[in-house]
């Protein structure tokens, strides 16, 4: 479902999830993202045809953990803000395959490898498209203030590997530790070239 949304990323929407995985797998996800009130007034949420539909009622999610074994639910709340609307979600997972299957229930874009040394790997966001230096300034400024924030705490150390991009004094990148993260503007996932992956190793 997180792929998802991000698959659904418009030049009007900012995401940090914070991830904690426990000893024995289970964990939780801290899930706040940010609507453009002018994109959700002008009808391009919730079904429209022709555009994936981005959750934001409490159903939604409720509809989604309920299709997910090992998933579940613990609070929700909205609220908003001069500019944007602000979805703000807790939920549990018993393992790491719920939270795969949260992350990517398709099953095209996370893959979870266990053992003594587990691997967790996920596409952000798909490369291939056409760029230009006049498309990304453009991109940059419509997508001013949104950001993309992906972090995971493990019980022990951890790696966290990027394909996508790093050097930037935009960019904050923490790559080793308890705690791994990856912040960027919308507008650098969006103009990436080759796309966006991750891989944590624990």
């Amino acid at each position: 479902m997180l792929l998802f949304i991000l698959a659904g990323m418009t030049s009007c929407f900012g995401i940090n999830a914070d991830i904690v995985v426990n000893q024995d797998n289970s964990g939780t996800i801290n899930l706040e993202y940010r609507l453009s009130r002018a994109l959700d007034s002008l009808g391009r949420l919730e079904g429209n045809e022709g555009r994936p539909p981005i959750p934001v009622g409490r159903i939604d999610f409720e509809r989604t953990v309920d299709r997910l074994p090992g998933m579940r639910l613990l609070s929700y709340a909205s609220r908003e803000d001069t500019r944007d609307r602000i979805i703000t979600t807790r939920l549990q997972f018993s393992n790491i395959e719920a939270l795969v299957a949260f992350l990517d229930a398709a099953g095209e874009k996370a893959v979870y490898t266990g053992g003594e040394s587990q691997t967790l790997s996920f596409i952000l966001i798909r490369g291939g498209r056409s760029r230009s230096s006049g498309l990304d300034a453009l991109i940059g400024q419509i997508t001013q203030g949104y950001r993309v924030n992906i972090n995971m705490s493990f019980p022990r150390e951890a790696t966290m590997a990027v394909e996508g991009p790093l050097q930037s004094d935009i960019i904050d990148f923490i790559p080793q530790g308890r705690r791994v993260s990856y912040s960027l503007p919308l507008g650098a996932v969006l103009s990436a070239e080759n796309g966006v992956r991750m891989e944590f190793r624990w």
